[in-house]
């Protein structure tokens, strides 16, 4: 099969699977652009509430793929951006399930999603000090909102590896679990995010993420969307809520 990102959907979960096995899952310059437009569309779809991102077997993602450098390096790093921004922006919860290695492009997409899962054995790293490379801006500052400057100073000055362990206490990683739990916990906890209020979610990330010029529209989006009279109700008749907002395209926008 060719280096490709398959996708499915089931009981509301969106799971995306990084396939190109025959190195370690490194995400070629056909990957890197087919990403945004699979975000789009699984944005677009109001069956799907939050998006799994995987490796194919027992590795996450091993980086990108080095021949795809041998041409121009920023052409690369921009397809690379363009895709890792477009899951950062995308409007639902995503979530990294990480096994084996997460490194340079991998550590990128991970750190794009809002929560990160591992399996204990994982390895993670950013790695552009090894290439001559410098890293986004973009990427530099989220790696730094979730691990703080010094880690990430850390990460990005030595280009080592560390373990999931130090992963989850530098907050790089969310949970970590042992290498046949990570699946059950992963469908668990999405199972949760799915019942949940997804207009909730989005307008959480959207402020969690810093942006501060749409209170005027969540605030509208909430009065039309009977999500918190649901919510009340189900509460005092002591049922599971059915929350019905969906997002009304690729991601919110405008005012």
């Amino acid at each position: 099969m060719e280096p490709q990102l398959l996708h499915s959907v089931g009981d509301g979960i969106a799971t995306v699977v990084i396939h190109h096995p025959a190195k370690r899952n490194a995400m070629t310059a056909g990957m890197w652009r087919a990403l945004p437009p699979l975000l789009d569309g699984l944005a677009a779809d109001p069956a799907v509430r939050a998006v799994v991102l995987t490796g194919e077997g027992d590795t996450f993602c091993a980086g990108a793929d080095i021949s795809t450098l041998r041409g121009s390096s920023d052409e690369a790093q921009g397809l690379a951006v363009r895709a890792e921004d477009a899951l950062a922006a995308f409007p639902k919860p995503t979530l990294a399930a990480v096994r084996g290695y997460c490194v340079g492009g991998g550590s990128q997409l991970a750190a794009a999603c809002d929560l990160r899962f591992a399996q204990a054995s994982a390895l993670f790293g950013v790695t552009p000090a090894k290439l001559g490379i410098v890293y986004p801006a973009s990427a530099t500052r989220r790696l730094v909102s979730l691990v703080g400057p010094a880690t990430a100073k850390y990460l990005l000055f030595s280009g080592e590896l560390i373990d999931a362990e130090r992963a989850l206490r530098t907050g790089l990683v969310d949970e970590v679990l042992a290498g046949d739990e990570l699946d059950k916990r992963v469908a668990e906890f999405t199972r949760v995010l799915a019942a949940r209020s997804l207009l909730t979610q989005a307008s959480a990330k959207e402020f969690a993420n810093g942006r501060t010029d749409r209170d005027a529209h969540w605030a509208r989006q909430a009065r039309g969307s009977g999500d918190t009279a649901e919510g009340v109700a189900a509460f005092l008749e002591r049922r599971p809520p059915r929350f019905t907002w969906t997002t009304p395209g690729p991601g919110p926008s405008g005012g």
